[in-house]
């Protein structure tokens, strides 16, 4: 769809806010500190600001009331594929993300066979097996351990298993190592494919990736019964019977892969950090998966996973503490209000998880580390809106329930065989944006159970 072009300069004065230096504007400042920027501009302005970074000026709307009207969307005011373009288009050309309304609709029920139930369980059985293969390994080497970096090459691992399947042989590296580059050129300042840039990297990684699903599609089309994910999107149909076309499978692949990798990177990491913070923690989620009762070897079910409360809770409040897509742009459609500031079409507008995750009027002491706050009684007093890692309304995130299977299941296999610790007086770095990851790779000390 055509959206009109972004308001001109002196049509968002009336919308409080400081943009700046010229070109600039406020760039490295919302790059420094993406918390601390946010927060001083929701302290000084309240609930709707205006900003100026990547080169635009934007719109800021902050809290749950922010988050529903542009989430939720009836009256689709908000267009997701004009908001991420800028930082996903030359990469992952026309993901679930960068499509809008109707067309939007017809691919995400298309996709969404990928995760029905028959799959599902495939995909659980996989993730079981590498997590416990990995588990194994990382308990032979007791003492320091860099979480991050040893998190990424597993759910990596895991997403080529589940995603491609098992048997995707030698090239599982080079596919790996082109999602790599794709995702870090996603977010790089440098937005043409220059020599030597990070861009150009992710540029060619984007081409290999393409080239070896292009390459498979007719394989897995003439083959029945994959359960990988790759396979039920290449049996997938619209709701006349047709086919996706093999472009539509491509780019679904690659923004799933790296939708489903990078963000459960810093999930699990951000979950497994807490829980070295708060040994207390650990000690009840170890109590609930040895309550299980199931030997080392034994698959989990889902039965298993539906008796680890606990440890839902507890990913949900790392998600709460540091969610995985702190911010959220969109590209207004047409002219809309919200708290009595009018904003025209066209323009950048976007909304803070990571802010409203750590409202105190919401969450009381929101730095805490408290996984009753996903109780249900405690749940029921709170705005729908108030907790949104995987954003909400037509664009929830499609693989919300991959990740609770994957980190319950993580869980399990974690905690059944590894203490993990943090050194006395150290606290990790966080950088926060665009998703978060601890700068120092986040040094824990692991040992056996």
């Amino acid at each position: 769809m055509s959206i009109q072009k972004g308001p001109k300069r002196n049509e968002l004065t009336h919308i409080p806010g400081d943009e700046g230096w010229p070109f600039i504007g406020r760039t490295f400042e919302v790059l420094a500190d993406p918390k601390g920027y946010v927060e001083a501009n929701g302290a000084k302005y309240g609930p709707v600001y205006r900003t100026h970074f990547f080169g635009e000026t934007n719109v800021v709307l902050l809290g749950p009331e922010a988050n529903e009207l542009v989430m939720f969307d009836q009256q689709k005011l908000f267009s997701s594929a004009h908001g991420w373009e800028k930082v996903l288009g030359q990469l992952f050309p026309r993901g679930l993300m960068l499509l809008d309304f109707d067309e939007h609709r017809l691919h995400r029920k298309a996709l969404s066979v990928a995760f029905k139930s028959g799959p599902m369980k495939s995909y659980l059985g996989d993730l079981d097996r590498g997590i416990a293969s990995r588990i194994a390994q990382w308990k032979a080497r007791p003492g320091t351990m860099q979480l991050y970096p040893a998190m990424k090459q597993l759910t990596l691992d895991l997403a080529a298993a589940s995603f491609l399947g098992a048997d995707i042989g030698p090239e599982v590296d080079e596919i790996n190592r082109a999602f790599v580059d794709m995702v870090a050129a996603a977010v790089t300042p440098v937005r043409r494919p220059l020599p030597f840039t990070q861009m150009a990297r992710g540029v060619q990684g984007r081409e290999r990736v393409v080239a070896y699903f292009r390459e498979q599609i007719p394989l897995r089309r003439a083959r029945e019964g994959g359960e990988d994910l790759f396979s039920q999107l290449c049996h997938a149909t619209h709701e006349d019977g047709a086919l996706l076309s093999e472009q539509d499978v491509i780019d679904h692949m690659s923004f799933l892969m790296m939708a489903a990798h990078d963000t459960l990177t810093s999930s699990l990491t951000s979950f497994i950090g807490e829980l070295a913070a708060n040994p207390d923690w650990q000690e009840r989620l170890r109590a609930e998966v040895l309550a299980l009762d199931l030997p080392a070897d034994a698959p989990m079910t889902f039965d298993d996973l539906e008796k680890m409360p606990l440890s839902e809770m507890a990913f949900k409040e790392a998600l709460r503490i540091k969610p995985p897509v702190p911010s959220m742009p969109r590209r207004a459609t047409r002219d809309f209000t919200f708290k009595g500031f009018a904003v025209p079409g066209g323009t950048a507008v976007g909304v803070n998880p990571l802010y409203t995750h750590h409202m105190k009027d919401i969450w009381p002491e929101p730095d805490r580390f408290d996984p009753l706050r996903f109780s249900e009684e405690a749940q029921r007093s709170r705005h729908r809106f108030a907790w949104v890692p995987f954003g909400g309304g037509a664009h929830m995130c499609l693989g919300l329930h991959f990740a609770y299977m994957q980190a319950k299941c993580f869980a399990r296999h974690f905690l059944q065989n590894i203490e993990v610790s943090l050194e006395d007086g150290y606290k990790p770095d966080w950088q926060m944006w665009p998703i978060p990851k601890p700068r120092d790779g986040l040094r824990v000390q692991v040992k056996a159970v």
